[in-house]
């Protein structure tokens, strides 16, 4: 037993908290089986609610004198109308560009003079705003982040300079084949119409017909206290935080029904098709495979979250084993479900020397199939508690307990997830993983999609006869 494998076999025997990194280290050993693992024990939630109707969760956490707050919106990019693909992502992120009676500069301003930050954001399926403080600053903060949320200026000049800059970014990635793939790759499982199929930042063209009256629009409709949830994790009570809360979000009200977010389901990529986009000169092939996953309600999840760390989910994971450290044709290759409201895209990934484009192909794809096979017994155990032992460590911050407890709000989880997730990880069994591996992981239906240099890697491609083959263009994929 190594020496790093003795000190993990020791704290777990403690029952200390430990936090193990996926990515430590070039030794691609793992502790074998530790026996019992300690589950996590998180302090309780306690519930209020504002006379507005806004519900809200605080976790005391008391070992710092920090406090942390996050307004979610169960509203993001899936709710864009059509044509308006980024309009989420656009109303988040012009919030904090000049709220209340300050304009963008003023109001970074007297964040950083309280030493605070703010962050807004959307994504498919919520949009937030979270606050970091200084317990001794809350209540100078605290009417910052709600003159953020209820009264955002939308000023047209910082939407005109927001815009150019996203815009930039996009022209950029034009350039860049690890973008381009990760763009193209879900508009070719979902398509051009449907929300999935389009990143969501959105496209040039929708962020050009974007106005402050589409940002005004979305925002009186979505941002309503009825569907908005409060999280406050720190070194602060329920008794000592709710009238401060009351005295910053209290006059909220809503203004309507709050229309929920339409994405169909979408259609199943048919059979095994691969999809090849030019990038002359590019100096590396990016590679893409898989097709349409599950959505976070999924039965499923906890045998799919330790088949997914077996197959490409950590640093020890199969392909990364096989694609870095056997072969050596990639610096790291992953894979990934992508769980949202809705089925979001598996994938597995990974962006290999041009000259070995078909080789790395044969090798996703044995992995891909393998894991189709019983694990071992021991692999198995190694995998369970690598997740089983780096999970507390992922509750070290308040802005980590956030993060999972927002989880629970926009997904709807139970409440019992956090301390029931060791023990689920650890009764998944091998069967169960053959099981969902066979059900979600059908590489014969798999779209594939390169980007690269054609000019060397097209022919041998179509040599190969791995599946048929598409030629796509970049503005096919990212417009």
């Amino acid at each position: 037993m190594t020496t790093r494998q003795l000190a993990l076999t020791c704290l777990a025997a403690a029952g200390l908290v430990v936090s193990v990194s996926a990515q430590q280290g070039p030794d691609r050993s793992r502790p074998p089986a530790l026996g019992p693992v300690p589950t996590l024990k998180l302090p309780p939630i306690e519930k209020r609610t504002l006379t507005n109707g806004l519900p809200v969760w605080i976790v005391g956490m008391h070992e710092v004198p920090l406090v942390d707050i996050t307004l979610i919106l169960k509203s993001g990019a899936a709710s864009d109308p059509a044509g308006k693909f980024g309009l989420a992502n656009m109303t988040a992120d012009m919030l904090d560009e000049g709220a209340g009676t300050r304009n963008a500069l003023d109001l970074a301003d007297a964040i950083d003079f309280l030493g605070a930050t703010l962050a807004t954001s959307a994504g498919f399926d919520s949009s937030t705003v979270h606050l970091g403080t200084m317990l001794s600053k809350l209540d100078q903060a605290l009417p910052l982040m709600a003159d953020v949320v209820l009264r955002p200026a939308f000023a047209a000049s910082e939407l005109d300079r927001v815009r150019k800059s996203r815009i930039t970014t996009i022209i950029q990635g034009r350039d860049n084949p690890a973008t381009i793939a990760s763009l193209a790759f879900p508009r070719i499982l979902f398509g051009r119409s449907h929300r999935y199929g389009t990143s969501f930042m959105g496209t040039e063209a929708s962020l050009n017909g974007l106005t402050v009256s589409d940002l005004k629009t979305f925002h009186d409709r979505f941002y309503q206290p009825s569907n908005a949830h409060l999280l406050v994790v720190g070194d602060i009570t329920a008794d000592a935080v709710l009238g401060k809360l009351e005295k910053a979000f209290g006059t909220w009200k809503d203004t309507g029904p709050v229309p929920k977010p339409e994405v169909p389901a979408a259609e199943q990529h048919g059979s095994r098709e691969i999809y090849l986009i030019d990038k002359p000169g590019a100096p590396q092939s990016q590679i893409r495979i898989g097709w349409i996953g599950v959505a976070r309600s999924t039965p499923d999840y906890f045998a799919l979250t330790v088949l997914n760390t077996i197959l490409g989910g950590s640093f020890g994971s199969r392909l990364n084993q096989n694609l870095r450290e056997q072969h050596g044709y990639a610096y790291g290759a992953s894979s990934a479900f992508d769980m949202r409201l809705m089925p979001g895209p598996f994938s597995a990934a990974a962006g290999v020397q041009t000259d070995k484009t078909v080789e790395s192909l044969h090798e996703f794809f044995k992995e891909l199939d393998g894991i189709h096979q019983p694990v071992p017994a021991e692999e198995l155990s190694r995998e369970k508690n690598l997740l089983a032992l780096r999970f507390p460590g992922t509750f070290e911050t308040l802005a980590g307990t956030s993060g999972h407890l927002s989880e629970l709000v926009v997904y709807g989880l139970p409440e019992t997830l956090f301390n029931e997730y060791v023990t689920k990880i650890q009764a998944v069994t091998a069967a169960d993983l053959q099981r969902v591996a066979q059900q979600y992981l059908q590489s014969s239906r798999f779209a594939v999609v390169v980007v690269g240099d054609l000019s060397k890697i097209e022919k041998p491609i179509r040599d190969a006869n791995i599946a048929p083959v598409t030629i796509k263009s970049i503005d096919d994929v990212i417009n």
